[in-house]
């Protein structure tokens, strides 16, 4: 007999899709709408004030939801890209009606995420800014020195920077990237993904959020129909 407060098939189709986004938001396609569930929604519904509403229980709490019709979406994306948060797009793969006759009445629609929107993979001109470009900046080593890899994929432009340590934060200055990248530390650089630039404050709060959205959705019971 299966537990009482088991995910249902759409909870847990779910929780893979947030593990496969990491910290970045989830935008779980529901219909006309996309769903944001437990912290996404709290950040989310915080961002772009709009209802914080509830589903289901976890843990014999109310499981935090909120969403954004689909129509509308960008304009919803670029507040939270603007906001410094990076949205990972889980659209249906499959319409209610194929999803039937492939696999019965219940069955339940297949999502898969399709995109992951960050500041600097935009190509919406609606999500732009016309007056600057905007670079994508990845910073690894070359030897003793570094090396800049940027693209601005809205355009297809694209650099190779190689550059001394003392002249790492100019150059970068000079591109003034929207999202800069690196897989380690560099002290006295900004990074917005990967290893490099955290704090050890901000370290241990995207640490705190994971583990607060696993620990909920590990229980997650969502009653309504997919």
């Amino acid at each position: 007999m299966a537990r009482a407060d088991a995910p249902t098939p759409m909870m847990q189709q779910y929780q893979r899709l947030k593990a496969e986004a990491g910290d970045a938001l989830l935008f779980y396609r529901m219909g006309d709408f996309f769903e944001l569930f437990f912290e996404d929604a709290k950040v989310a519904a915080g961002c772009l004030d709009i209802a914080l509403t509830k589903r289901g229980e976890s843990e014999g709490e109310p499981v935090p939801m909120c969403g954004v019709p689909v129509h509308a979406a960008e304009s919803y994306l670029a507040r939270l890209i603007r906001a410094g948060h990076r949205v990972a797009i889980a659209e249906q793969t499959e319409s209610p009606a194929e999803a039937r006759k492939a696999r019965g009445s219940k069955a339940l629609v297949d999502r898969a995420i399709i995109r992951l929107v960050t500041p600097g993979t935009l190509t919406e001109e609606t999500l732009l800014e016309s007056s600057a470009a905007n670079w994508l900046a990845a910073i690894g080593r070359a030897g003793e020195d570094w090396a800049i890899a940027a693209a601005d994929i809205s355009t297809g432009r694209f650099e190779l920077i190689a550059c001394g340590t003392g002249e790492l934060a100019a150059e970068l200055a000079r591109l003034s990237p929207a999202e800069t990248i690196a897989d380690s530390f560099i002290p006295g650089i900004r990074t917005s993904a990967g290893k490099g630039g955290l704090t050890a404050s901000q370290a241990s709060e995207r640490s705190r959020r994971v583990s607060v959205s696993r620990r909920w959705m590990a229980s997650a019971v969502l009653a309504a129909p997919n």
